[in-house]
């Protein structure tokens, strides 16, 4: 079987429109978004689609988690509650700034962290908590806020696989301080790469700005470089491509969500087989289709699955990444500065203990869980056709048992 990929143009919704936004940018001969028109455009366009009074373009998903980050402004050795079922470029800006990472555990079902997980990794020392929506499915955020309130630590949600998710009937990335959006390859919405933050909180959003353009207030009078920052501007050329791209958002959004159900519908009451369940007034966006494979009915688990389906060409990844975050070399040998190890060295030791007694929802969600890839350009046929997939070779492997 021959399927669409988001690795190249049979799985993207690219084309004309594209090309002529870039060749309006060559022409022009601005490449540079502080003096291009893409890059404002952009931000407006995030901000009447997500409702943010101000968004903050910039080169990276990764840049964006950084710089919001940095608008918090931890003092060195402060804590930012996370999962470890992430990208590590969610990860990666904490310690750059000088921040512990603390990793609170996830539903087993869901891959998500909770309100009481949150809570239980919170310490005084709490200065943010990113919340993950993974696979274009809603993290628990509205009761991870409650849960938050009345903390000193704000609440940063991470809505790179997201992009119109809703939780309880309310887009994702309008519960917290800020929220941190992602166009590279393979998201919703792609220019390659490219972030953006979006916030309703002045300060944050005017301290994100500044950090991805080395601290200086472009427009401001009398500007000055005021903090530590880098550069993570976009480019012109990339704004070009994502504004595009957004015209686009709303029907690649339609028709992933019509396959993934005619999907879904299609393995029925599977033997051994969980899909994701929504909530009242939950919408899933589904950047990709996680399943969990219960291996004591299907033997193997998702192993034995993933390879079943690589036989009849289709592809899946068993357990999303291959092992927590903090049982990379990172996290275990505390690799940052040269020999320095800092920030670890600032830390409590309870934010460094990894201990898999303490993760029992992480460990057992990986063990459990098949990614199954999918974008905008899968049709019903495609839909059907890996629903028979999987439905054949669960059923094989639990007959060979």
């Amino acid at each position: 079987m021959r399927l669409p990929s988001d690795q190249d143009a049979t799985g993207r919704f690219l084309g004309v429109e594209e090309l002529d936004r870039l060749r309006a940018v060559i022409d022009s001969g601005v490449l540079t978004a502080t003096k291009g028109v893409q890059t404002p455009e952009l931000e407006a366009r995030v901000g009447a689609i997500t409702g943010h009074r101000s968004v903050v373009a910039c080169s990276s998903g990764t840049a964006a988690i950084h710089a919001a980050i940095a608008a918090c402004d931890p003092e060195p050795g402060d804590e930012i509650v996370t999962t470890s079922i992430t990208d590590m470029g969610a990860l990666t800006p904490i310690l750059f700034q000088g921040a512990i990472p603390v990793f609170a555990d996830v539903d087993a079902r869901t891959g998500m962290v909770t309100a009481e997980s949150v809570r239980a990794a919170m310490s005084e020392r709490t200065r943010a908590v990113i919340v993950t929506h993974l696979f274009g499915l809603p993290a628990p955020v509205d009761a991870i806020v409650d849960a938050v309130a009345g903390s000193d630590a704000m609440v940063i949600e991470d809505c790179a696989q997201a992009f119109l998710t809703q939780r309880a009937g309310r887009q994702v990335g309008t519960f917290g301080s800020m929220a941190c959006f992602s166009t590279q390859q393979g998201k919703h919405v792609t220019s390659g790469e490219g972030g953006l933050i979006a916030s309703d909180d002045d300060r944050l959003a005017r301290r994100a700005r500044m950090f991805v353009n080395k601290a200086w207030p472009y427009g401001e009078a009398d500007p000055d470089h005021e903090f530590l920052a880098l550069n993570y501007r976009t480019t012109e050329l990339q704004s070009a491509v994502a504004n595009a791209q957004f015209d686009k958002l709303d029907a690649a959004v339609r028709q992933r969500r019509a396959t993934v159900t005619r999907f879904l519908e299609r393995l029925g009451a599977l033997p051994g087989v969980s899909v994701p369940a929504l909530e009242a007034g939950d919408v899933a966006t589904w950047w990709k289709v996680p399943i969990l494979v219960d291996r004591e009915v299907v033997p193997g688990g998702p192993v034995a699955l993933a390879a079943a389906l690589a036989e009849h060409g289709v592809a899946s990844a068993p357990r999303y990444i291959r092992k927590p975050a903090f049982e990379c070399a990172l996290f275990r040998d505390q690799r940052t500065f040269g020999s320095s190890r800092w920030p670890f060295t600032l830390a409590r030791p309870d934010a460094l203990d990894y201990s898999p007694g303490r993760f029992p929802g992480t460990y057992e969600y990986l063990e459990r869980v098949l990614v199954v890839p999918w974008n905008e350009r899968y049709d019903d046929g495609h839909a059907e056709a890996i629903a028979r997939v999987v439905r054949d070779a669960v059923h094989e492997l639990a007959g060979a048992s």
